[in-house]
């Protein structure tokens, strides 16, 4: 069933429209005898006036009235114009309300008591012009509130479909938001992260070895500078991307890295304090280039965590290939209970989760002993997602 239409102005101006149409032509003074209804019987020539405001809420009860009346009219020798017109209206508002199917029975059932009795004030003329007029009536009445159900309803599919519409795009602006907000804080922990750590240990030994061995607190200052200025230059990417105007602007911070440059990052590692025990696979296959950055991720974050978090200053890093895949695997001694804990579900391991997952790797982390133990698996056949 059709939803109502909103209140306004229009419902009760349409009813005092309707009420003084079927007032008029019941006193309208016709030429034609057959037409006029007197005495008692304008009485109920005028019953269907005062039915017209309910033929909204109860179309189908007015639609009966108006018919009985103009029924009993004609029995009367009046055909009614007053009775017919307002079983027109009534028709009009039943397939309004009630719907296409319920309408058309009801108004073809009107229509054929409406067709037979018009005939008995006309002597039994079933095809009279002046009683077929007002079938036709009836019928485009029904046909006129059809075509206004099906109007209003497509207006109200179009009104949903467009606040689904609007529904749909907030949704996926919200979506694209938080997807980007992820992406800044990876990139912000993959850029900074790693060089902070390094300046806070290097600032500890600086302020250690200050007095008893002044050449290892320049060494730790001149790392901690350079380190400062790797920082600098990070943020300052990192600003630039988010005050970009461009909003395709999808650049990294960082060239993308592979496994190329491992050497490289343990030598930095153990210039930072860092021992480190590399053990690679010499015949290990090429990886695409998107798990070869995640590769290198994997080998970053895995050392970060052991110069932050280790027991005693030193990690194993071991590439080896098994079943298809790439195993990296970063064992470190652990600290206390408690630092293990933070190192298991910190904010990079978060990241590198969701950086391994987009290339159908798998992470696994835990506590092997005394040792904490990153072991990552990578598809050799790549595919990212």
């Amino acid at each position: 069933m059709p939803a109502p239409r909103p209140p306004g102005i229009a419902a009760p101006l349409g009813d005092v429209i309707a009420v003084v149409v079927v007032v008029l032509f019941a006193v309208s003074p016709f030429p034609d005898e057959a037409f006029r209804a007197s005495g008692w019987w304008l009485v109920v020539a005028l019953v269907p006036a005062a039915a017209m405001p309910f033929r909204r809420r109860l179309p189908l009860v007015v639609l009966a009235v108006c018919l009985l009346c103009a029924v009993t009219l004609a029995f009367a020798g009046v055909l009614s114009p007053s009775g017919l017109i307002a079983v027109a209206i009534s028709a009009f508002a039943v397939v309004d309300r009630r719907g296409r199917r319920v309408g058309i029975m009801t108004v073809s059932a009107t229509t054929a008591i409406v067709f037979f009795c018009n005939a008995i004030p006309l002597h039994g003329d079933l095809f009279d012009a002046r009683a077929l007029q007002f079938v036709f009536i009836i019928a485009l009445a029904a046909a006129l509130g059809d075509a206004t159900r099906s109007r209003r309803e497509f207006v109200s599919a179009m009104t949903e479909r467009a606040e689904r519409a609007e529904q749909g795009r907030e949704e996926e602006a919200r979506r694209r938001v938080a997807e980007e907000r992820v992406r800044i804080a990876r990139d912000l922990h993959d850029v900074v992260a790693h060089q902070i750590s390094v300046i806070s240990l290097n600032a500890g030994v600086a302020s250690s070895s200050l007095e008893t061995r002044p050449e290892r607190a320049r060494e730790a200052l001149s790392t901690i500078r350079r380190s400062s200025r790797t920082v600098l230059a990070d943020i300052g990417g990192l600003m630039a991307l988010l005050r970009s105007e461009d909003p395709d602007d999808h650049r990294d911070l960082r060239p993308q890295v592979g496994l190329a440059g491992l050497d490289e990052l343990v030598t930095r590692f153990r210039e930072a304090g860092l021992h480190v025990e590399l053990q690679d696979d010499a015949d290990r296959p090429t990886l695409s280039p998107a798990s070869d950055h995640v590769a290198y991720l994997v080998a970053l974050e895995g050392l970060t965590n052991a110069h932050k978090h280790g027991a005693d200053g030193s990690a194993i890093v071991r590439l080896r290939t098994a079943d298809g895949a790439l195993h990296l695997i970063v064992v470190n001694p652990a600290a206390a209970e408690s630092d293990a804990v933070s190192h298991v579900g910190g904010h990079g391991l978060r990241g590198l989760r969701e950086r391994v997952a987009a290339v159908r790797g798998e992470v696994r982390t835990g506590r092997a002993g005394d040792a904490f133990r990153l072991d990552v698996r990578i598809p050799v056949d790549g595919g990212a997602r």
